[in-house]
């Protein structure tokens, strides 16, 4: 067994495999600083064992039927801000990643993780450090370097008038319909074809309508 002077982590397993949870289970046994506390076979009974056990630290899938990982660490971090989630998963997809940081988990790894890259991911998720698999990073780079969607900074009213800009209503039906004047509707007109780089109405609407920017 793997000696160390650590204070006991109290760790808790969710993942609606059972043959995963095993694997785990018998990890966390090699090393005399990590306890199995409990364990979930979905996000739903993970935020009711949190409250039952009071983990440290939380091994939390992603993908899971119910509740989504992602929602039950939001909860978990909602109800129990003392116990951190770290994403254990197999899937490496910028949205589940991305998801699973904003949620709060505090670190993201794939299941081919070794036992010793877990067991100090768990020691640094207890310590408030974040762990990230490459894959992981990777994705965050990426998301980072995206430029943003087309619209991002248009405003609730340049929404509205865009809106009515696809149905075909022109600037004086506009203005009639949210009882404002047509010299400001031209005005958001203006800043709407600015905000998306095209130098007509027809392609504003060709544009909102191909990357659905509207609901």
């Amino acid at each position: 067994m793997t000696k160390t002077s650590s204070p006991i982590i109290r760790v808790m397993l969710v993942d609606d495999h059972l043959m995963v949870r095993r694997g785990l289970a018998t990890f966390l046994k090699v090393y005399d600083d990590l306890e199995l506390v409990g364990e979930a076979s979905s996000g739903q009974e993970a935020v009711q064992l949190c409250d039952q056990h009071q983990p440290d630290v939380v091994l939390m899938d992603m993908v899971m039927p119910d509740m989504d990982g992602a929602s039950a660490t939001r909860l978990i971090r909602q109800k129990f801000p003392s116990i951190q989630v770290l994403a254990l998963t197999s899937f490496k997809e910028e949205s589940l990643v991305k998801g699973a940081l904003q949620a709060g988990a505090i670190g993201y790894l794939l299941k081919d993780v070794t036992a010793d890259e877990l067991a100090q991911a768990i020691r640094a998720a207890h310590a408030g450090r974040t762990t990230l698999s490459p894959e992981a990073a990777q994705a965050l780079v990426h998301a980072a370097s995206q430029p943003p969607p087309p619209g991002f900074d248009l405003t609730g009213r340049e929404l509205e008038v865009l809106s009515l800009m696809v149905v075909g209503l022109n600037n004086i039906q506009i203005a009639e319909q949210l009882f404002v004047s047509p010299s400001t509707i031209k005005s958001h007109v203006s800043n709407i074809l600015s905000k998306l780089g095209v130098a007509s109405r027809t392609e504003a609407v060709t544009l909102a309508l191909r990357t659905q920017l509207l609901p």
